[in-house]
């Protein structure tokens, strides 16, 4: 997580354990979960030496001190009193700079991801082999920094970054591993799942503009050539040599457990458990995000819908995995808080959704200056319905910006990043 403050440049080889680093570089070119963190073991330094840097940026009120001299220990047991209030003013400075960072940082690994998605399905015709690679080696990275952490927090992002085909990929592609993740999916099995999730719809690169999305309005014969899209799709996964299970999720993505999905109308015992987790979650950005914005349903209305109408169209076990992950009130849903404060979910921890990181607005307090509520720490707030974002007074719509583009990314859990 991305931590504010003042920076300053240092020579790799004069970095020790304790340090607080930043690497300035993208964040796939790195093996690190984070970007800037604090170095924990000499490993670590030989691996930030190991990627060409002559030198990194580093936070040196972040840092752990070096020991100093006995006289110094002495004399600063003599120091003046802290008072309260500037401390507690200070703290939350810090909790807010932390939050800014944390967000910012999400948002900036999104886009690079986003960036490779667009590269990517521009090799697939002319470079199919360079596209495989590229595809595998984001989902490596994903994958990697997904695995590196006990617990993950599901983050919403200010506005989904890059063109709306790519930011669908990526959405797709990010629930459906933390999905994997939580489902016990070895290493192998996630790698393969994060290719497929990514090119799930790789084959719309064949169909004209106007058929990459099913409407309404479709003829029977649009209707079939936006079918299509899955052949074409299979087609390209064989060009680019993916692995079975990859090309499988490909070609499985619009079946349904019930049979009455395209294009070979399988059932759930016909389908991959990687297969039946990105159809679900494809068709949960496609509610929350469709080409249309007018047709959008909000987090919360699009889980109650999967849940009302998909229980036979979806795994039982995928479903109720995939509602317990993200919760009743996925982050982007707006909602009462049992305080009357009107919030928006813009967290969950992948483990304990339940009670979710909310914004609450407070009349009181400057939007910029709001910290975001952990209502696992908050023992007596809860939420108390899901409301449309219409239904917001002006200020509170101002304050709690609801996007119009629902965007996911993840970080690990840091609770000194909450506020309760």
């Amino acid at each position: 997580m991305g931590i504010a403050g003042t920076t300053a440049a240092i020579d790799v080889d004069a970095l020790r354990v304790g340090m607080f680093v930043h690497l300035d570089v993208g964040w796939m070119a790195h093996p690190f979960p984070l970007s800037s963190f604090k170095i924990a073991a000499v490993e670590q330094i030989a691996t930030i030496r190991s990627l060409g840097l002559k030198q990194v940026r580093w936070s040196p009120e972040h840092s752990e001190p070096e020991a100093p001299p006995v006289s110094l220990v002495l004399s600063a047991t003599h120091a003046a009193p802290v008072d309260p209030e500037a401390a507690a003013r200070r703290e939350r400075r810090e909790a807010l700079a932390a939050q800014r960072a944390a967000l910012t940082l999400c948002e900036r690994q999104f886009a690079e991801a986003t960036r490779e998605c667009r590269q990517i399905t521009d090799l697939v015709r002319v470079a199919p082999t360079a596209a495989s690679e590229k595809a595998h080696a984001l989902s490596r990275t994903l994958v990697d920094k997904m695995l590196a952490e006990r617990e993950l927090c599901i983050r919403l992002l200010t506005e989904g970054a890059g063109d709306m085909a790519s930011a669908h990929a990526m959405n797709v592609t990010v629930i459906s591993l933390l999905m994997g993740r939580s489902f016990g999916f070895c290493e192998t099995d996630m790698l393969d799942l994060g290719v497929g999730a990514m090119l799930h719809d790789i084959g719309k690169v064949d169909l004209p503009e106007r058929a990459r999305h099913r409407g309404d309005d479709f003829s029977a014969a649009e209707a079939k050539r936006y079918e299509e899209h899955v052949t074409h799709g299979v087609d390209h996964a064989l060009k680019m040599a993916l692995s079975p299970l990859a090309t499988l999720v490909i070609s499985q993505h619009h079946e349904h457990a019930d049979g009455s999905g395209f294009p070979l109308a399988l059932g759930s015992e016909r389908m991959t458990p990687a297969s039946s987790i990105v159809a679900l979650v494809d068709r949960y950005d496609t509610l929350c995000n469709p080409p249309l914005a007018a047709q959008a349903l909000t987090p919360h209305e699009a889980v109650s819908l999967l849940f009302a109408q998909g229980k036979n169209r979806y795994d039982p076990a995928v479903l109720s995995g995939f509602i317990k992950m993200l919760g009743v009130y996925p982050p982007g849903s707006v909602v009462q808080l049992t305080d009357d404060r009107f919030a928006i979910v813009v967290g969950a921890n992948s483990s304990r959704p339940l009670k979710p990181r909310v914004l609450a607005h407070d009349p009181k307090v400057p939007a910029d200056e709001a910290l975001i509520i952990d209502l696992e720490a908050a023992t007596n707030l809860g939420i108390r319905r899901s409301i449309k974002p219409a239904a917001l007074s002006r200020d509170a719509l101002a304050a709690l910006s609801p996007r119009r583009r629902v965007a996911y990314f993840f970080e690990p859990v840091h609770d000194a990043a909450w506020a309760a």
